[in-house]
């Protein structure tokens, strides 16, 4: 295979992932209306063994340093879950969680915490059990996902809540927040919605592209209201939106003023993150299912640096649209599983963004002069 090229290509493939998504198991007790992986309680065919596992943890460490997110399906459904995460933290990766937090019971909170699990992440898609529990397709989920982070605090792990962005609960965000904020969440995460696997069906509550442009300013101007650490997630644009208010508002994008958000990008698939599936096909992320490499039978290091769409995603040369001609492409990129779900192409321009690239404005006012 080729060494990447062009912008940013080289120095992404050598430094490494910032943040692996490992879905362990892709069983899971919820049935929610936009899961990825159209999950059902038992477990999958073809899942890696515990000494495959230990093998691509091994190769996470070559890889570099990156942050290892215990995923799902519901990882708590894997047996041997405490077993991998004490092994991957033994190696000194720093290792999160993202339970849906209903199986969360003092014992296994106890055994997250001791086996290296620093964070938490449960989602919360509605400001009271009628949404959540509708979103999340089984009834007292929202009471039993509370009743999970009182374990996780009684446990001293901290946690972040998520919640994923749809056209029914973009009203109730402020309550979201204030729930999350009562709960004592370290972060609180907002998803846009990718309409894929399951969440195929739920196309009618994607967001619009205005819509979209107006969440991301909302989110920008409520950051100021709280200390809790916010990001946007699957929301590529905001980190244009960021630059052009800080510019407009005369502030430098700089950590002292906006925190990591200063210093990452808006997709990060095959740049610095990518998702290894229950199986070990490792993808640009969870929303975007095309086989980069299988660890079965090439390491992960070589699959990082080596694969096709990954050398794809880090040059910008190769993206269709105004997302190739953006001036802020380094900073945004466009949600790729987002364009490969509406357009059918991974590389096509962002479907959701309405925003004219500088050369393109200016050819058109050229035009019409």
């Amino acid at each position: 295979m080729k060494r990447p090229q062009g912008h940013g290509g080289g120095d992404a493939a050598q430094a490494g992932p910032r943040l692996i998504a490992w879905e362990v198991t892709r069983a899971c007790n919820l049935a929610c209306k936009h899961c990825r992986a159209e999950a059902h309680p038992d477990p999958y065919a073809g899942e890696l063994s515990n000494a495959q596992a230990r093998i691509l943890i091994d190769g996470f460490r070559e890889s570099g340093d990156p942050i290892i997110i215990f995923t799902g399906g519901e990882p708590l459904l894997r047996p041997d879950i405490f077993d991998l995460a004490a092994y991957a933290s033994g190696l000194g990766l720093r290792c999160v969680m993202a339970p849906n937090g209903t199986l969360i019971t003092p014992e296994n909170a106890a055994k997250m915490h001791h086996a290296g699990i620093q964070r938490c992440s449960v989602s919360l898609d509605g400001a009271e059990a009628a949404s959540h529990d509708a979103f999340r397709g089984v009834a007292g989920a929202f009471d039993a996902s509370l009743r999970g982070i009182r374990h996780l605090k009684d446990a001293s792990l901290g946690f972040q809540i998520n919640t994923t962005v749809t056209r029914d609960n973009l009203r109730d965000f402020k309550r979201i927040f204030q729930l999350a904020e009562d709960l004592g969440a370290e972060a609180w995460h907002i998803f846009l919605l990718v309409p894929m696997g399951r969440g195929a069906s739920l196309r009618d509550q994607v967001i619009s592209a205005a819509e979209y442009e107006e969440t991301l300013n909302w989110f920008y101007d409520f950051r100021r209201s709280t200390s809790m650490h916010l990001k946007a997630t699957c929301a590529p644009h905001y980190y244009r939106i960021m630059r052009q208010r800080a510019k407009a508002e005369g502030l430098p994008v700089t950590p002292e003023h906006f925190g990591l958000d200063a210093v990452t990008r808006g997709c990060l698939g095959g740049i610095g993150f990518c998702f290894v599936s229950h199986s070990g096909q490792v993808q640009p992320c969870g929303y975007l299912e095309l086989d980069c490499g299988q660890v079965s039978r090439a390491p992960f290091p070589q699959i990082w640096r080596e694969a096709e769409i990954f050398l794809q995603f880090r040059n910008q040369a190769a993206y269709e649209g105004k997302c190739g001609r953006c001036e802020y492409h380094r900073v945004c990129g466009g949600c790729r599983a987002r364009a490969h779900s509406l357009t059918g192409s991974h590389m096509a321009e962002e479907p959701l963004c309405n925003y004219t690239p500088a050369l393109e404005a200016r050819q058109g006012r050229g035009a019409a002069g």
